[in-house]
């Protein structure tokens, strides 16, 4: 996620954000999120769309038990916590500056005997992908990571850097604007992509994609 200041007060919408601590009970557990919305902006604080995808995480559409799963764009990392207490074993990403923040909330909330289950480490979309292995993840997810247009073409590269052709990619967005559309036309174009779940309420969608197979030029 994008590092964004704080301006206090500045969207009322948005104050829940603002609260210091985050809570929510997931595959049976209490969990309790610092948020850190005036240091590290959006990186820090618990979207709708994290929400969203840890109740779809929790319906046991995807299988998680036993999987190898990176997260991309963590921030405060619920669904990286989450998909570990359900049997994942999650590489859980953000930028640098962030990094601190992101462990300090995931040591804080996995028991101790799973802490060996998820693991930090820092991932700028498009840069040092050899530091990754190529397609070696069988489970790829983010939350809300699609809203800057600019990131769009290195989000790609490094979703298909990550992705085998087995490999399954959650996206739980808000479709906002019309840019965040755009992005979806350009996963289709390398990914086959279907909607699987809708929250209402918080107006979250649920994207489900694979990597198509390469084209054979004729």
């Amino acid at each position: 996620m994008a590092l964004v200041p704080y301006i206090e007060n500045a969207i009322p919408a948005l104050s829940k954000l603002q609260n210091t601590l985050a809570q929510f009970n997931f595959a049976n557990h209490d969990l309790h999120l610092v948020q850190d919305w005036k240091k590290l902006g959006v990186a820090a604080v618990v979207w709708d769309a994290a929400v969203v995808m840890c109740m779809y995480l929790e319906l046991g559409q995807v299988e998680l038990k036993g999987k190898v799963a990176i997260e991309l764009g963590a921030g405060t990392g619920l669904v990286g916590i989450v998909a570990a207490l359900l049997g994942a074993k999650v590489t859980i990403t953000d930028r640098e500056p962030a990094l601190d923040f992101l462990s300090a909330n995931i040591k804080a909330n996995l028991p101790i005997d799973i802490q060996a289950s998820a693991v930090v480490s820092e991932l700028s979309w498009g840069e040092g992908l050899d530091h990754y292995p190529a397609g070696g993840f069988d489970l790829v997810l983010g939350a809300d990571i699609v809203y800057l247009e600019d990131t769009f073409v290195l989000l790609l590269q490094t979703l298909e850097h990550l992705c085998s052709d087995t490999t399954v990619v959650l996206l739980a967005c808000k479709i906002r604007y019309e840019r965040d559309t755009n992005f979806l036309g350009m996963l289709k174009q390398r990914f086959r992509v279907e909607e699987v779940y809708y929250e209402k309420q918080r107006d979250i969608h649920i994207y489900k994609a694979w990597k198509l197979p390469p084209r054979r030029d004729l």
